[in-house]
This record gives C-alpha cells, sequence and structure tokens, in this order.
C-alpha cells in the first residue's frame, strides 16, 4: 500500500467520531427541550448545563479533526 493511500485510511478512521459527536449533540438539545417543557422554571439551570455539555462533544469532533489533519498533512 502506498503512503499516501494509508494517509487517507487513517484520516477517514480518525473522523468516524463525528458521527457520534453529532448523535451526542442531538441527545443534549433534545433533553433540554424535554426539561424545558416539564418544569420551565428551570430553564435557566438547565440552559447553563446544556450548553457545557454542548461545549464537551464539540471538543471531541474538534480533536477528531486535528488528528485528521496531523495524519494528512504532517505525517
Amino acid at each position: 500500500m502506498e503512503l499516501e493511500a494509508a494517509k487517507m485510511i487513517g484520516a477517514g478512521l480518525a473522523v468516524i467520531g463525528l458521527g457520534g459527536v453529532g448523535a451526542g449533540i442531538g441527545s443534549i438539545f433534545s433533553s433540554l427541550i424535554s426539561a424545558i417543557a416539564r418544569n420551565p422554571a428551570s430553564e435557566g439551570k438547565v440552559f447553563g448545563r446544556a450548553i457545557l455539555g454542548f461545549a464537551l462533544v464539540e471538543a471531541v469532533a474538534l480533536y477528531a479533526l486535528v488528528i485528521a489533519m496531523l495524519i494528512l498533512f504532517v505525517f
């Protein structure tokens, strides 16, 4: 196998985690909407935690993209 082909396969494998990130973000915001629908008074506390969860999940996506870029352009 050529080096370029191995790089492409490695970068593709590195970004497989982005599918999980999309599912995680959808789960976070569906839970947020459900919680606010049940108790509208708790919106302030719940929203802050949802944004924190979103940021943590999005960080995983950024790490996956950084790894893919490192595989493609550095190694």
